[in-house]
C-alpha cells in the first residue's frame, strides 16, 4: 500500500475575492516563504509581530498564523486587507492535485 500523502488547503481572501491552494505542508511553506521572510524583514518595527523563519514552522495552524502576520507587518499602514485561513481538504481537492 502506498504512503498517504497528507494535504492541507489554505484560504486567500482579498475583498471579495477568494482562492485556495492545496498541497503538502512543505510545500505550502515554500510557496508561502517569500511573505514570510517579507513579513520578518518589517518584525522589529513598532507595532509589528514576530515572525517565525519557514524552517521554524511545523504545522498549518503555525504556518497560517505566520502568514496573516507577515502581510500586515509589510502592509503600508499596518494592516493588509488579505486573510489566510485553513480549509477542509475534499475528495475533488485530493482528485486535482493526484492530475498535477
Amino acid at each position: 500500500m502506498a504512503n498517504k500523502i497528507k494535504l492541507f488547503k489554505i484560504i486567500r481572501k482579498r475583498g471579495i475575492s477568494t482562492y485556495t491552494t492545496v498541497d503538502t505542508l512543505e510545500n505550502l511553506i515554500q510557496y508561502h516563504s517569500y511573505t514570510l521572510e517579507t513579513g520578518k524583514s518589517y518584525e522589529d518595527e513598532k507595532g509589528n509581530s514576530k515572525i517565525k523563519s519557514p524552517s521554524q514552522i511545523k504545522s498549518i495552524t503555525s504556518l497560517v498564523s505566520n502568514i496573516n502576520k507577515a502581510v500586515n507587518n509589510s502592509a503600508a499602514n499596518g494592516y493588509s486587507s488579505t486573510s489566510y485561513s485553513i480549509g477542509e481538504v475534499t475528495d475533488e481537492d485530493i482528485k486535482n492535485y493526484l492530475e498535477k
